[in-house]
């Protein structure tokens, strides 16, 4: 832990210089150590925060069966409501009570909405240094990493420091949320030295800087590609590899003991929605908001001469084309797939004759026709 502390307090003394006026140069020269200095507190971060693998240090998990179409993990810290919002969308029943830490491991529930199932996982409350294992802290953090979407369940009446120490309690393990991938394309090669290439003009990483951060991970063959302006906790993420990027939905419980003026704040930052469990107000538009970060899509079938089957629909993700309905349906569909006939949004006439790429649109029907 000592030489975590002296690293951390390295970066902060140079942080302090980089205030002052310095010549180009200088600057440059800082910006570059800068950058070494997040690459080698990266490292060490994740020697710190890997679990140990002695025997003795195994505990009990959340091992929880992934079922349904999607996966919603509910995280925030003791007493903001998760366990009586859990209730209240599902028919599973979560202890509530007005003390911390009532939950104490992982209850599964299922919301049925728009002809679809997601298992929604009430997590224990976590705690700040949760990262280091506090509080169960490493469990909680291990099956959020699985799910489709996180609702962050926030207390409105102190939500912004409730934010702020879980979102940095998620970033210390390689949850990114609400960002996309770093568009760099990056592959080790066994000799040739660094490959370095750009597609677009570059202001906060440099060939040089890029060479540094790969050399501090022993990485002295390699081919890099930046098709975006990237910064370089970007690159050190792409380096690591085992980042998570996933949406989030930030959830502010308990409106109904703020002013009105609060609650309006609120509800206009980015993906953030304002619910009040007691009062059971503003639920409805949650369930829209997560169908739509989770980006599912209903299609529905029909047999030949018969009406379309509204009853049983099948369940995609956003994007998903007539050879994804195939291997859903069954999985030597696809290969004796004659054509299909499509009705809905994403033809241009009902029925339409399409081939295996077309793309399907929610609550399309579709009629599959075998060779």
């Amino acid at each position: 832990m000592s030489w975590f502390l002296e690293v951390k307090t390295v970066v902060l003394l140079h942080c302090d210089q980089v205030v002052g006026v310095k010549p180009p140069s200088q600057v440059l020269s800082t910006e570059y150590h800068l950058g070494l200095l997040k690459a080698k507190l990266a490292k060490y971060r994740a020697q710190l925060l890997e679990p140990s693998k002695s025997p003795a240090a195994k505990g009990e998990g959340f091992d929880v069966m992934k079922s349904g179409d999607a996966r919603v993990a509910l995280i925030g810290f003791p007493s903001v409501g998760k366990s009586t919002f859990l209730s209240l969308m599902t028919s599973t029943a979560s202890e509530a009570a007005s003390y911390e830490f009532t939950t104490l491991t992982c209850i599964p529930g299922v919301i049925e909405y728009k002809g679809a199932n997601i298992q929604l996982l009430d997590l224990p409350g976590i705690i700040e240094g949760a990262a280091q294992g506090k509080g169960r802290g490493r469990q909680v953090i291990a099956v959020a990493r699985t799910a489709d979407v996180v609702i962050m369940m926030l207390d409105a009446t102190k939500g912004e420091v409730q934010r702020a120490l879980l979102e940095k309690e998620l970033e210390s393990v390689g949850i990114r949320l609400n960002k996309s991938k770093p568009n760099i394309y990056f592959k080790p090669k066994k000799g040739g030295g660094i490959s370095f290439n750009s597609t677009v003009t570059l202001t906060q990483c440099s060939e040089k800087l890029v060479q540094l951060i790969l050399h501090e991970y022993k990485i002295f063959n390699a081919e890099v590609l930046f098709r975006e302006d990237c910064s370089p906790d970007e690159f050190i993420d792409v380096i690591v590899g085992n980042r998570v990027y996933m949406p989030c939905l930030y959830v502010y419980n308990k409106i109904d003991q703020i002013s009105m003026e609060e609650v309006d704040r609120l509800a206009r930052r980015p993906h953030s929605v304002v619910i009040s469990c007691g009062m059971k107000l503003n639920l409805d538009y949650l369930l829209e908001k997560l169908w739509e970060y989770l980006a599912l899509t209903c299609i529905y079938t029909k047999k030949r001469g018969q009406r379309p089957d509204f009853t049983d629909a099948i369940i995609l993700r956003k994007g998903a084309s007539v050879e994804h309905v195939c291997h859903r349906i069954h999985r030597s569909l696809a290969s004796q797939f004659k054509y299909a006939l499509v009705w809905g949004t994403s033809t241009k006439y009902s029925p339409q004759r399409v081939g295996l790429t077309h793309m399907m649109e929610h609550e399309d029907v579709i009629q599959i026709v075998k060779k």
